[in-house]
């Protein structure tokens, strides 16, 4: 109910500014819903996100992560003098990316920094530019990572959360992105990020919106199969807890067992399952990949990998055309080792879950 309030009084801010704002469904007092947004409704992009061919751009960096993305896009520190300007820079790097029309019918998502809302490509606003070309806007809201605890962070606190919530939907913003992160296979610490998460995922879907919940596995650490085993009991145990209209997504770190998160694929309450590289090569991180049934990517490093900033614009699209072709491919392309051991492997799951 707190929620709701909140959502409400957050709306009617944005009415007064003159945006156009969320509005209820009916039938339900208990959450904010829309099918009502700039640019597309909310029905037409959740179904895009849950059946639409194609991979999820990760476009997201945020103050801490940009100096290193910037590096590996050949700009040196040296380059900016303030946040704003390192802001700018690679603000154009993701304009570069959207606005070379390489994504085009591959990506069926994108992922946001909120910054990003307020800016163009190419000219229009951001969010509907990407939906124009038939791109879900998604919205990164965390704001960082706690100190470890039990070998993993849980996510700081969000600030101001249902009025950035309604400014996106206003926007036209169809779901959001939060982070936390696991570096050890400790099982309270496990069960503590993922009670956050969906604490923060139950806020987001009473606004209206799809939430995507990312508790990201460190790759390397030495009992990564332990932390998955323990992550995806988790996962079960809060994702029957939802309501049937509490619709959530996953973002995973590549597991060393395939199809590990098939049930979490098959689930009612699951939109899409997405999979971070994670500091994988691009090389990896699409094998990998393709031994996982239902999943798509959520590439970042591995989507913007071997790109720079003084590329002739030919030369760079070519290689941003080729990256986006393996990720596509991986994405919808599922290696079979057995016979019947393709896709429809979890389709016995999905029928006895009613999805």
């Amino acid at each position: 109910m707190l929620w709701q309030v909140a959502c409400t009084v957050a709306v009617a801010a944005a009415r007064r500014r003159g945006d156009e704002a969320v509005r209820p469904m009916r039938g339900d007092g208990r959450a904010m819903r829309s099918l009502r947004v700039r640019g597309g409704s909310q029905a037409e992009m959740v179904e895009r996100l849950r059946s639409g061919d194609g991979f999820v751009a990760a476009l997201d960096q945020s103050g801490g992560s940009t100096p290193s993305a910037l590096a590996r896009y050949g700009v040196e520190p040296a380059a900016w003098g303030s946040d704003e300007e390192m802001f700018d820079i690679v603000h154009a790097m993701r304009e570069r990316i959207v606005a070379s029309g390489e994504l085009d019918g591959k990506c069926l998502a994108a992922i946001l920094f909120e910054a990003t809302m307020d800016r163009t490509f190419a000219g229009r606003p951001a969010v509907a530019y990407l939906w124009d070309k038939k791109i879900v806007p998604l919205l990164k809201i965390d704001k960082g990572l706690a100190p470890e605890d039990r070998g993993c962070q849980r996510m700081n606190d969000i600030p101001d959360l249902e009025a950035t919530l309604a400014r996106a939907k206003a926007l036209g913003v169809a779901g959001t992105k939060m982070r936390s992160r696991i570096a050890t296979a400790d099982a309270e610490g496990i069960e503590l990020v993922v009670a956050q998460q969906f604490k923060v995922a139950r806020r987001v879907c009473r606004c209206g919106l799809v939430p995507i919940i990312e508790p990201e596995i460190d790759k390397d650490i030495d009992d990564k199969g332990a932390a998955e085993e323990l992550l995806l009991n988790a996962l079960h145990a809060s994702l029957h807890s939802l309501e049937p209209d509490e619709l959530v997504m996953l973002k995973l770190t590549l597991p060393d067992v395939d199809d590990l998160y098939a049930s979490c694929v098959a689930h009612p309450n699951v939109v899409r399952v997405i999979a971070l590289s994670g500091g994988y090569p691009r090389v990896e991180a699409c094998a990998r990949l393709k031994r996982q049934s239902g999943v798509v990517a959520s590439f970042s490093r591995a989507l913007t990998e071997g790109l720079r900033r003084d590329m002739p614009d030919v030369t760079f699209s070519a290689a941003l055309a080729t990256a986006a072709a393996e990720i596509y491919d991986a994405s919808r392309n599922k290696i079979v080792e057995e016979e019947g051991a393709d896709g429809a492997m979890y389709a016995d799951v999905a029928k006895h879950l009613g999805k």
